[in-house]
């Protein structure tokens, strides 16, 4: 149902989200953006791909997102 949809949005998108960007923008020295991004392709996937980096097909969503020059959107 819809609800259930937007429950579960928003109990992985306040809780989940930081916490796995934490992770996966643990490795990077632009952490700042990094988070950024991953936060947001989170919320909007509720999706982040395993590890600091790569492992993208786990999460098509956010893998699909692109910026405006046609690179990868979410870190």
């Amino acid at each position: 149902s819809f609800l259930s949809h937007l429950i579960l949005f928003f109990s992985h998108g306040c809780t989940e989200c930081p916490d796995k960007c934490d992770y996966r923008c643990s490795a990077t020295s632009h952490k700042k953006p990094c988070l950024f991004f991953c936060n947001y392709c989170c919320q909007k996937c509720l999706c982040v791909p395993s590890g600091t980096y790569g492992n993208k097909e786990e999460c098509p969503c956010y893998n699909n997102m692109k910026n405006k020059e046609g690179g990868p959107k979410c870190p």
